[in-house]
């Protein structure tokens, strides 16, 4: 995925309500962003850090900057949580993930329950697909964890997996790492035990978890590599 246009580089003065962040521009100038992340975004939300941001010339948003990527030691951390979607997307059909290459068909946002969603559903001729998305930005001694806050919404998402796996069809929990500095990836079992027992349970019932690795960069992110997961 290829930004469009130049990113614009500012410093992290606060993150607050969850979805709004205040910037300081280059110019000097103070800016209201969008944080679009729900989590609490351990280690990427320290005041001080540089950023990056996208700018929308849409006169109906409220703010016309969105905080994309932030500064963590030497490399960039990718916190926007609506690319990995947009990303995994693209890069299936564009056959660059080998655990889905075989699929003729990719639908977004299937509904699956009465109030659930799940990110994608691939199918072929022989058997469907489900596939949830998440973005995993925090990272301790070179471990990706997930999550990074309490989700009861996440753990939704895991039943919703395990029930699809009983009807017979294939069910994917895929996470996207949006920084270079892991080498595998773990449950974060001190922030969300829940969840963490949750995921043991899917993945002993046939819920197949995968792990990709993306490159962040002001030009571009993109999909690098699969990483090891270890519980």
């Amino acid at each position: 995925m290829i930004f469009e246009k130049p990113l614009i580089p500012g410093r992290l003065i606060r993150r607050y309500k969850r979805f709004l962040a205040d910037i300081e521009l280059e110019t000097g100038e103070v800016i209201t962003a969008h944080c679009p992340n729900s989590g609490s975004m351990l280690t990427c939300n320290i005041p001080g850090r540089e950023v990056l941001l996208s700018f929308h010339d849409n006169p109906n948003r409220k703010y016309a900057h969105t905080w994309e990527m932030v500064r963590v030691s030497l490399i960039w951390v990718g916190i926007n949580t609506q690319i990995p979607n947009r990303l995994v997307y693209e890069t299936i059909l564009d056959g660059q993930i080998p655990e889905f290459i075989e699929y003729t068909k990719v639908q977004k946002e299937k509904k699956v329950g009465q109030h659930s969603r799940l990110d994608l559903m691939l199918s072929n001729d022989k058997e469907t697909c489900y596939v949830e998305i998440k973005n995993v930005t925090l990272v301790e001694n070179d471990v990706a964890l997930f999550p990074d806050a309490v989700t009861v919404r996440g753990t939704r998402h895991l039943m919703e997996l395990m029930k699809l796996r009983e009807q017979g069809h294939r069910a994917v929990i895929f996470f996207l790492i949006q920084r270079e500095d892991a080498r595998l990836v773990a449950p974060a079992d001190k922030i969300d035990a829940k969840y963490g027992e949750t995921l043991r349970q899917a993945f002993a019932n046939g819920v197949e978890i995968l792990p990709y690795q993306a490159v962040v960069s002001p030009q571009e992110i993109r999909i690098k590599q699969k990483l090891d997961f270890r519980f």
